[in-house]
């Protein structure tokens, strides 16, 4: 046994450096230069120790394989009662990230509790449900394409961010939820400030779950055909319901991943397209597919950078470090995406013909498998066909390296993507 009466390093692996005294990185919010910044990181090793806001000690898994196993670890926990630094005084009143570790519902749960969770919600997002939006999405977007030309400025361009990529999710997930009109884009404002976790993500997040009680209530005293009516109706054998905090937390993550992780998704495609003409072209001549463009956006500028939190229930020995129990772990999925051990050695390179052997994690691994994924696919497969059939010489307005970041290290994306609709 060491000092501190856990047990010694396996043999082979290295004790963390975040807890034998080696400096960790900083992983301040703000996105500039993320391929370089992952690429600092995975060389750095597969689990790498990071300082979060706050001064807030952590881990960031790095590489394809090792998240891979993490994702899926029957020792690696989501409920926040595991993140030793959250219960003895370690982060700071207010800390932006409480909301990651503490918000109710399937994404903070683990075992038996996950699985009721999740069996509730899937009971009624089905994939029935969601093929049958379809129609709804290619209507959605034709109207966002007729609009653009009138939100462009003077000087013809458009930001295709705020017009385009932002409101099709957002209007979608929505309507899906039974949300009226009114409250979206004060919502999206609302769920930017968790995802930047910004000085105001706890006020942020109260207000949020304010809305989507009020939500719930509404749909409750007047149920519809949305699936937060049906979710208030879902009603497993034994008589076990969502209690009404778990409800709005369910709300509350379908809100967020449902349209943050799209619109990303959406804006990071058009910008590797239109930088590399080249790839779009094979998409045009048939010898790739927009599914192809979808999943190699997913694996080469994934939507979502580092994800929080997980947990080790115990010191455990993961990619050859030993990871102190209760250590908070973030989900590094943009540099496992260029991973070049899982995509080789061209893994920095966006090629919609590639067939690598290692699928991208970018919707997770294991138990905590996105649900939202036929969503989001059917969303992005949609918009993008139709964005560059309408507007085939769309392009850039300005270099790609100008395009201020997304001022977040979760989500990961542009601020803005200002576009000529017709080159």
């Amino acid at each position: 046994m060491t000092d501190d009466h856990r047990p010694a390093a396996p043999s082979g692996a290295a004790a963390c450096p975040a807890r034998s005294g080696g400096a960790p990185h900083p992983l301040a919010p703000g996105g500039a230069g993320r391929a370089a910044a992952d690429a600092l990181l995975r060389a750095a090793g597969a689990v790498v120790p990071v300082l979060l806001p706050g001064e807030v000690p952590a881990v960031a898994v790095t590489r394809h394989e090792v998240l891979r196993e993490v994702l899926a670890h029957p020792e690696v926990a989501k409920d926040a009662c595991h993140f030793a630094a959250l219960h003895d005084g370690t982060v700071p009143p207010g800390w932006p990230l409480t909301t990651f570790a503490t918000v109710d519902g399937m994404i903070t749960a683990d075992g038996a509790e996950h699985r009721r969770l999740r069996g509730l919600v899937t009971k009624v997002f089905t994939g029935r449900r969601v093929a049958a939006l379809r129609p709804r999405v290619v209507e959605l977007t034709a109207g966002l394409l007729d609009g653009l030309p009138g939100a462009a400025a003077a000087d013809g361009t458009v930001d295709l961010r705020r017009h385009f990529a932002y409101p099709l999710p957002m209007s979608v997930i929505c309507e899906l939820l039974g949300v009226d009109t009114a409250l979206r884009d004060r919502l999206h404002e609302l769920s930017n400030l968790i995802v930047i976790t910004a000085d105001g993500a706890q006020a942020a997040h109260r207000e949020i779950i304010a809305i989507l009680t009020r939500v719930a209530e509404a749909r409750r005293a007047d149920p519809g055909d949305d699936l937060t009516s049906a979710l208030l109706a879902a009603q497993e054998e034994d008589g076990d319901r969502l209690s009404a905090r778990e409800l709005v937390g369910t709300l509350l993550l379908m809100i967020i991943a449902g349209h943050e992780t799209t619109l990303n998704l959406i804006t990071n495609a058009v910008r590797a397209l239109c930088t590399d003409r080249g790839q779009l072209e094979l998409v045009r001549d048939g010898r790739a597919t927009w599914d192809d463009v979808v999943e190699e956006t997913l694996r080469y500028d994934s939507p979502v950078a580092h994800f929080p939190f997980r947990y080790p229930v115990r010191d455990l020995e993961i990619g050859g470090t030993l990871v102190p129990r209760g250590t908070p772990m973030l989900a590094s999925y943009s540099a496992a995406g260029r991973d070049p051990d899982a995509y080789g050695p061209d893994a920095d390179r966006f090629d919609v013909t590639r067939r690598p052997a290692a699928r991208h994690l970018s919707f997770g691994h294991g138990p905590h498998y996105c649900l939202g994924v036929p969503l989001a696919r059917l969303e992005a497969t949609v918009a993008l066909e139709a964005l560059f059939t309408r507007y085939p010489a769309l392009d850039l307005a300005v270099p790609d390296a100008e395009l201020p970041p997304h001022p977040s290290f979760v989500g990961n994306s542009t601020q803005v993507l200002p576009v000529r609709l017709a080159g």
